[in-house]
């Protein structure tokens, strides 16, 4: 719709953006939408929100679909942000926490905003058959929105993926297959057989339009706040293409004169056990090196090896965040924590950030009242394995 081009988020060559584009032809990193944002602001405002539907396609104008009648969608988007009183009670310190939660979304997880853009864009572009690797829930996402388009899907995931997802593959159509390995040997083999295939690779930032539908947190975030950012947001970081959205989302906002240029402090939060993002950034790097012998029952943070690790620890960085790491018996005892305080059965993944968030205070670097944001990027009823009886 008012899309200009695909740039390099990391070279900044342009791209065409009305052709099939996986990673930039020049030094093989994630390609970035960019936006007409004057043309857009003149029919996205504040105002016209108010009477929009209830997903995340009320911000159309900055999301690449450019004819109505090619978007594939389940309703995702505009999910609950929560006051969390009870949950900021049980901390040292005097909070106002929220809890975004996102597993209200369908197939229960963030992943659903990245693949509505995703297949959308593929169905546009005359895409019949797509593959991804996936610790789970994207897979779900893929497979369900696949189907609505009527697009063959193609999944590999380890094969300890909680089963949840590989039943909701399987019962959606998809064509699964199981690797004993990561997440990373799965998109190995994704790379190695999608051109005799005729797979299109929606791998996380190895297509450009998964990061455009997960954005829409930041949209939704910052109008739910009244357009006020909060003062901290702590997200569960695998391949972190939610917080690399985000971040975009703020930039673009501040083009169209919605919000200022006061950033909340990013904070990546990764298992102890597979925490690239987290050694990379207390080691002043700009990039990450994969995190050998990876593991950790929250499978979405089982990603040794981000390919947008530097757009991650940009965002950290520039918004003076940081990267924590906690350990499996803390997030899982979290997801207790917050569902008896709150009601909310999070994923583990998502409950990584209450551990995290107290090591914060600890610190010193959270102050009272100060506002807080936890992504829960996940339903807890999708890891089951992770509880035990």
């Amino acid at each position: 719709m008012n899309v200009t081009h695909l740039e390099c988020a990391l070279c900044g060559l342009r791209h065409e953006a009305n052709v099939l584009q996986n990673l930039c032809i020049e030094c093989g990193k994630p390609l970035l939408v960019r936006y007409d944002l004057e043309r857009a602001a003149e029919t996205l405002t504040k105002v016209s929100l108010q009477t929009r539907e209830s997903t995340l396609w009320r911000y159309r104008e900055v999301l690449p679909v450019e004819k109505v009648e090619n978007t594939v969608s389940l309703g995702e988007g505009w999910t609950p942000l929560f006051k969390a009183d009870k949950l900021a009670a049980t901390l040292p310190v005097k909070l106002n926490l929220f809890i975004k939660d996102e597993g209200q979304n369908p197939t229960q997880s963030f992943k659903a905003r990245g693949m509505t853009a995703a297949i959308s864009m593929a169905k546009e572009l005359g895409v019949r058959k797509v593959a991804v690797p996936s610790a789970g829930n994207a897979a779900g996402a893929l497979a369900a929105y696949a189907a609505r388009a009527g697009m063959e899907a193609f999944i590999f995931m380890p094969s300890d993926t909680p089963r949840a997802n590989i039943i909701e593959c399987e019962q959606t159509g998809a064509n699964v297959t199981l690797i004993d390995g990561l997440i990373t040997d799965c998109g190995k083999i994704v790379a190695e057989r999608k051109e005799a295939e005729g797979w299109f690779d929606v791998s996380t930032l190895k297509e450009p339009y998964r990061v455009e539908g997960k954005k829409t947190m930041g949209y939704e975030l910052a109008e739910q706040m009244n357009w006020t950012l909060p003062d901290v947001i702590l997200y569960p970081t695998g391949g972190g293409t939610g917080l690399i959205g985000m971040w975009k989302a703020f930039d673009e906002m501040e083009q169209m004169g919605w919000i200022g240029s006061k950033r909340p402090r990013m904070v990546t939060v990764q298992s102890e056990t597979c925490a690239p993002i987290v050694r990379a950034f207390d080691a002043g790097e700009r990039f990450a090196d994969e995190f050998v012998n990876a593991a950790t029952v929250a499978s979405g943070l089982r990603v040794p090896k981000a390919i947008g690790d530097f757009l991650i620890l940009d965002a950290i960085r520039a918004s003076n965040g940081t990267a924590i790491s906690v350990t499996d018996d803390e997030l899982v005892e979290a997801v207790r924590e917050i569902g008896s305080a709150e009601g909310i059965f999070t994923a583990p993944e998502g409950a990584a950030c209450l551990p995290a968030l107290r090591k914060l205070i600890a610190a010193g670097s959270v102050s009272e009242d100060e506002k807080v944001v936890i992504f829960n990027t996940g339903a807890g009823v999708k890891y089951l394995e992770c509880f035990g009886g």
